[in-house]
């Protein structure tokens, strides 16, 4: 499986910004799809997960303003932020797994992207 994140960048407080992931030669038929950050000086924390049946989890410093989307035909997870803070500049990750307990919980995932820098100033 390789995962391939597209779409971080520069942005200015307030902005907006959309997250792309595409999962190549994924093979389960149930699955499950998140993403993580890290920023500067932190651990990597869970942001936002989603299984292919539509639950959605959120860490509680996005809710209303990140949405997770996830397209099991094309094996793609999307991320749009809104309301950017220079809080929320890290690198993102996304990570998928075959079947996910808790979709936040960075063990469950056994794949991983290489990650795609989101600098909010």
């Amino acid at each position: 499986v390789q995962l391939v994140e597209s779409g971080g960048g520069s942005v200015q407080a307030g902005g907006t910004l959309r997250l792309s992931c595409e999962a190549l030669r994924y093979e389960y038929s149930n699955y499950c799809m998140a993403w993580f950050r890290q920023s500067p000086g932190k651990n990597r924390e869970a942001v936002a997960g989603s299984d292919r049946y539509g639950a959605t989890a959120y860490a509680d410093s996005v809710k209303g303003r990140f949405t997770i989307g996830y397209d099991s035909e094309m094996n793609m997870a999307t991320l749009d932020m809104r309301d950017l803070t220079p809080e929320d500049t890290g690198v993102y990750y996304c990570a998928a797994e075959g079947y996910c307990r808790s979709l936040l919980l960075s063990a469950e995932y056994n794949f991983w992207g290489q990650g795609t820098q989101v600098t909010v100033s």
